[in-house]
């Protein structure tokens, strides 16, 4: 399975969001994006809340480039809690579809993104 990510890394495809304290790597995220349809594939924590700063993270950048959603899989209390919502399969199609021709987005991070969670 790993060498499966290695190889979407390799293309351009695979990408993760990490969260750094003190120069050790204390939680992240790892996602597979298709254009603009983003798929939140796992995340870890070795530190209470790590990951979830991730995901801030992510869905900053996601924002400031024009991605309108993240499918994170599972509609879990806390994901709700941040907006995530289901919505009928059709639809999902529909949007993968279009969101994948659409030109890949620019995947870094820059602190004036920490505003977009502001933002709805």
């Amino acid at each position: 399975m790993v060498e499966a990510y290695e190889q979407l890394h390799a293309l351009g495809v695979a990408h993760s969001v990490e969260t750094w304290v003190d120069d050790r790597l204390i939680g992240g995220l790892y996602f597979v994006a298709l254009g603009k349809a983003v798929f939140g594939e796992s995340m870890f924590a070795h530190v209470t809340d790590a990951s979830k700063i991730a995901l801030a993270a992510l869905v900053c950048i996601a924002k400031a480039q024009g991605v309108p959603w993240i499918d994170c899989q599972q509609n879990t209390r806390h994901l709700a809690s941040l907006g995530a919502a289901e919505i009928p399969r059709k639809a999902f199609v529909a949007d993968i579809q279009a969101l994948s021709s659409e030109p890949d987005p620019q995947w870094f991070f820059e602190s004036v993104y920490w505003s977009q969670l502001l933002s709805r």
